[in-house]
């Protein structure tokens, strides 16, 4: 792998020239900790990063990988815990002469996962970058659902979730006007 700092972070002028370079990340137990706890995440287990770094054309390299993960997090509506498990493709194109900003309006590069080449690539850095991106923003426990809730001030009658939608205001005054003319 050449003179990198570790394993984790690779040094651009190290990688090898013409032909790929096979990676492999499983993190121990600390670092999944840390991670979880970062992640808000109850436990984060069963993680592995795996893919390779790739030559493109002269000095443009990709990284293609697959991450897989077991997390628990609490249900948003219950707080029991749930399990999900993701695996996710991971992409980076790291460009060695990046194309200028556009003048003026901003504009969305074509190619998402493009990047400047950096002098190092810290896999363990994109790891935890992809892994927080696949975290389900609501996880919900098996048959969990929230209950309707009606609140009012003393003396009204609380409104239902039917009455507060836009066109009910319009087809109860459609059907008044329709029943005041027979």
């Amino acid at each position: 792998m050449g003179k990198s700092e570790s394993p984790t972070r690779i040094r651009v002028a190290d990688l090898p020239a013409g032909r790929a370079l096979p990676f492999s990340l499983a993190p121990d137990p600390v670092t999944l900790g840390a991670l979880a706890a970062e992640l808000g995440l109850n436990a984060l287990r069963k993680v592995r990063f795996a893919g390779r770094l790739e030559p493109v054309g002269r000095g443009d390299w990709r990284l293609v990988a697959e991450l897989g993960a077991t997390m628990v997090q609490p249900c948003v509506v219950t707080l029991v815990p749930v399990t999900t498990r993701v695996d996710e493709p991971v992409e980076r194109h790291y460009l060695a002469e990046p194309p200028p900003p556009p003048e003026g309006e901003a504009e969305m590069p074509e190619d998402e996962a493009a990047e400047p080449l950096p002098e190092v690539i810290d896999l363990e850095a994109i790891l935890a970058e992809a892994l927080a991106l696949a975290v389900p923003a609501y996880p919900r426990a098996d048959g969990a659902a929230l209950e309707e809730s009606r609140f009012t001030g003393p003396g009204v009658a609380p409104m239902s979730d039917e009455e507060a939608r836009p066109f009910a205001g319009l087809a109860a005054l459609k059907d008044k006007l329709g029943g005041g003319e027979e």
